[in-house]
C-alpha cells in the first residue's frame, strides 16, 4: 500500500484552489480548508497553500489517525475506500460505514458478534474485520466495500434532498466517489 500515490490521486481529484459559493467549506487548496489548514499552523493566503502541507494533513489526519492503515494489512482496497471516504465524509463517517456493513453482514452473529458503531477503528473492529474475511474471502472485500459504498451513496443524496446547494456537487460526488 502506497500512502503517497493514495494521497496523490486523491489531491488529484479534490483540485487546487476553489472557493464555490455553494460550499460550506469555503476556501479550499488541495482539498483542505481554510479552517482546517489554521488549525495545522497555515496562516497564509489559501491560493499558496503548500501542496506537501496538504499531503501531510492528509496522512496524518485521514490515514494513521483514523488507523486505516490498520485495515490496510488486512483489506487494502478496502482501506483505500476509507481512505477516500473520510476525506469527503469525515473518517468517522466512514468508520461507522464499515462498522455498520460489517454488523449487517455477520449473518445474525452466526459469524462474530455485532461491533459497537462507535465510529473508531480499534480491536474490535479489526476483529470483526479479519473473521469477515476469514470466510468470505477475498470476495468478501469487494462486498464490503460495495457495502461501504453504497452507504455513501445513499448520504450523498440524503445531503442534497437536505441541503439544494449541495446539488452543485452532487454529480461530482458520485461521479468521482463511488465505484
Amino acid at each position: 500500500m502506497n500512502i503517497d500515490k493514495l494521497i496523490d490521486n486523491a489531491i488529484a481529484i479534490e483540485g487546487d484552489y476553489s472557493n464555490h459559493p455553494a460550499d460550506r467549506g469555503g476556501a479550499t487548496r488541495w482539498g483542505v480548508t481554510q479552517a482546517v489548514a489554521r488549525r495545522h499552523g497555515y496562516a497564509g493566503d489559501m491560493r499558496h497553500f503548500p501542496y506537501d502541507q496538504a499531503a501531510a494533513i492528509y496522512k496524518r489526519n485521514y490515514w494513521l489517525r483514523p488507523a486505516f492503515d490498520k485495515i490496510a494489512t488486512l483489506a487494502p482496497r478496502l482501506a483505500e475506500e476509507l481512505f477516500d471516504t473520510g476525506i469527503n465524509m469525515g473518517p468517522a463517517t466512514a468508520a461507522g460505514f464499515l462498522q455498520r456493513a460489517l454488523n449487517a453482514l455477520n449473518r445474525n452473529g452466526l459469524d462474530y458478534v455485532d461491533i459497537a458503531t462507535d465510529r473508531k477503528i480499534g480491536p474490535q473492529t479489526l476483529d470483526a474485520l479479519k473473521r469477515f474475511l476469514d470466510k468470505r474471502g477475498a470476495d468478501g472485500e469487494v462486498v464490503l466495500r460495495k457495502a461501504v459504498e453504497a452507504l455513501q451513496g445513499a448520504r450523498y443524496i440524503k445531503l442534497a434532498e437536505q441541503r439544494p446547494a449541495n446539488e452543485a456537487f452532487l454529480y461530482g460526488w458520485l461521479a468521482n466517489r463511488i465505484g
